[in-house]
């Protein structure tokens, strides 16, 4: 009988072919085939990083981010939790065999024995497991699956937390760089309006400017020195949002490179079916979700049905311990027990009706995050062709101010037309100057957000069963 009991354990283990958990079946796309409006394509397919983005100082300050950034690293110990918690989980699928030994000592009194006081000894070396579930109705094993699914979410939101600060610290860098870059233009027009100050300041001693052009003059400067400061200003906050991401202080070098002179070439196809949105980390993460719900679905319904565990042992015992393993010492014990729910105030039916809601809202989520997934691409294919076209009638309109500032301070030079011609030609033409930046860097946020979108370097296919 020793040998029968230990010898079926391997067949018990693989009990469970019956299943309760609801065939899972991916929700229909909530989204439209495709999206944008040139021809479909499903090549949507990103180069690693480091191979994405071309700029060094980006590249470091990527890979610094990848090393500190806490919230990555939060992510990452998510995972591991997970991967915890799953192998308790499954653990459950097999008995849990355990060596023990012991002794037992008793003495009866010689009131009770009638005669003599008798001192009574057992020793017992077995091994044993207790309350080993033969899962019949599967339910074990749907608490194993919907353990791993979630194992597999926190895989997938870590690697969605890993594209978002890919595209977050390009962003951050981006936004640094435009904000110095106008900051600059800002001292740059300071100094040349500081000169021109100077100048109308000698023509007024001299009798050959006004009083009104003086003044008008002086204005230009300090809003100048306004527009400085406080861009100066943005560039620190900037800085320090961008050393937030990296998780330590950065040091970006410094670049005689204008930001419009560093747009990609590269650019993602104009139109892309939806199906591709499901290699998106955070478009498997819901679905794994959703799985882990359905799964739970199958433990609930397996509460129903009758539990059947079992406990065991077997092994030697004997009134002394040397005779512990001689011949005849053989013992053991087999307690099988079956137990049938007939009345939990409802427990079980509460607990069917909640994880069939939990499924409901796992459903929504997915459909929702497939939603936004689609929202995002569908802007990049929108904005990479409206922000390049923006960046470019920026251009020709910053050449068409400066030669209208050329043109109005030959003619004040000559007496044709007054100061504040000059003035407003200069305003204008900083002000595109400043606008062709600002442009430049959404272009570029654009590249960004366009890895962001397509869910970077991280798509592959659902891992299935």
């Amino acid at each position: 009988m020793q040998q029968r009991i230990f010898t079926l354990l391997p067949l018990v283990a693989l009990l469970g072919a019956c299943s309760m958990a609801p065939h899972y079946e991916r929700p229909a796309s909530p989204v439209p085939v495709q999206m944008g409006a040139g021809q479909a394509s499903t090549q949507a397919a990103l180069p690693g990083w480091q191979d994405y983005f071309s700029d060094p100082a980006l590249k470091g300050l990527i890979a610094q981010a990848l090393d500190n950034n806490r919230d990555l690293r939060i992510a990452v110990a998510r995972i591991q939790e997970a991967r915890a918690l799953y192998g308790i989980t499954n653990a459950d699928r097999l008995p849990t065999l355990a060596l023990g030994g012991g002794e037992q000592a008793a003495r009866t009194p010689r009131t009770v024995t009638g005669g003599e006081a008798t001192v009574g000894r057992r020793y017992d070396a077995n091994l044993s497991f207790t309350a080993f579930e033969l899962d019949f109705w599967g339910r074990v094993k749907s608490l194993s699956d919907a353990a791993r699914n979630r194992y597999l979410a926190t895989e997938e939101a870590q690697r969605a937390v890993r594209v978002s600060l890919i595209a977050e610290v390009a962003n951050a860098y981006w936004n640094l760089r435009s904000f110095e870059e106008r900051a600059e233009l800002a001292r740059k027009t300071v100094q040349s309006l500081s000169e021109s100050d100077r100048v109308i300041g000698r023509r007024l001693e001299t009798g050959l400017a006004n009083k009104l052009d003086a003044l008008q003059a002086t204005a230009a400067v300090e809003e100048a020195r306004a527009s400085q400061a406080n861009l100066e200003r943005q560039a620190r906050n900037a800085r320090n949002a961008l050393q937030l991401l990296v998780g330590t202080v950065v040091n970006v070098p410094e670049t005689e490179a204008r930001l419009v002179a560093t747009l990609p070439d590269t650019r993602v196809p104009e139109g892309l079916l939806s199906d591709v949105l499901l290699a998106r980390p955070d478009v498997r993460q819901a679905e794994y979700e959703l799985r882990a719900a359905n799964a739970n679905i199958g433990a609930a319904r397996a509460a129903f049905f009758p539990t059947i565990t079992l406990t065991a042992n077997a092994g030697s015992a004997s009134a002394q311990l040397s005779d512990l393993f001689g011949s005849g010492s053989g013992a053991w014990s087999f307690a099988p027990q079956i137990t049938l729910p007939i009345f939990d105030s409802g427990r079980n039916k509460a607990n069917l009706d909640l994880t069939e809601a939990r499924k409901v809202i796992a459903v929504a989520e997915y459909e929702r995050t497939v939603q936004t997934a689609f929202r995002e691409v569908s802007d990049v294919l929108s904005d990479q062709q409206g922000q390049q076209e923006y960046v470019e009638a920026l251009e020709r309109a910053v050449a068409r101010q400066t030669e209208r500032l050329g043109v109005a301070q030959s003619r004040y030079d000559a007496g044709l037309v007054g100061y504040l011609d000059v003035l407003d030609a200069q305003r204008a033409q900083y002000l595109s100057q400043q606008a062709l930046i600002d442009a430049a860097r959404a272009r570029l946020a654009v590249t960004a957000e366009a890895f962001k979108a397509l869910g970077g370097d991280e798509q592959k296919p659902l891992e299935v069963d």
